[in-house]
């Protein structure tokens, strides 16, 4: 039954979740429902929507994450948004989980314990004080675009990117950082958001 209650979302988002996963990701789900909330890591008025403002919309990059070995950093994962959900659906993948706040940082560790995510690891400090590369980094409700590419930009590789969680208000034309070349994914029929933007090297 819970695999067939992902279904929707895995049609929608192009996704094979199997069951092992399916059960991370209610567990995680549950996490964040029973500690992440209270705690003011989670507004109270998405309770009710858990999975879709946050879960699903962090699952909307996996298929911008590639094939393996791709190094991936969470900016700023406060919660374990998007990185967790990610790691649940790409085990194959390496990702490091950076959060200062003290706070964050221990639900953080709960979580990777509880969930037994052997392809995580956590940084506890400023994601600026990471030494890379990395392939991607994540900016979900991290910074603003120009700050997120400053802080980004030093970490990446070469060729890598940084995936942005943009709002539903964000132009292309004017919120493209200096250096920077964008593309904007199609945003998904998602109750919250818009696109998610991939910033490269010019």
């Amino acid at each position: 039954m819970k695999h067939e209650a992902w279904g929707r979302w895995n049609e929608l988002l192009g996704l094979d979740i199997d069951a092992e996963a399916v059960e991370r990701l209610e567990d995680f789900e549950q996490l964040l429902l029973e500690k992440a909330l209270p705690l003011g890591m989670i507004g109270r008025a998405d309770r009710g929507q858990l999975r879709e403002r946050h879960i699903v919309d962090s699952l909307r990059a996996v298929s911008f994450l590639g094939s393996p070995p791709v190094r991936i950093v969470d900016l700023g994962s406060g919660a374990g948004l998007p990185g967790i959900p990610l790691a649940i659906a790409r085990p194959d993948l390496s990702f490091c989980l950076a959060e200062f706040r003290r706070r964050r940082v221990a639900f953080i560790e709960l979580a990777v314990d509880s969930l037994r995510l052997t392809n995580v690891r956590i940084f506890a400090g400023k994601a600026a004080d990471l030494t890379g590369p990395f392939d991607l980094c994540l900016s979900r409700a991290f910074a603003e675009p120009a700050r997120a590419w400053a802080i980004a930009q030093p970490l990446l590789s070469p060729e890598g990117k940084l995936l942005f969680w943009a709002g539903r208000s964000f132009d292309a034309t004017s919120g493209t950082p200096e250096g920077a070349h964008i593309s904007v994914s199609v945003p998904l029929s998602l109750a919250v958001g818009g696109p998610i933007v991939i910033m490269t090297r010019q």
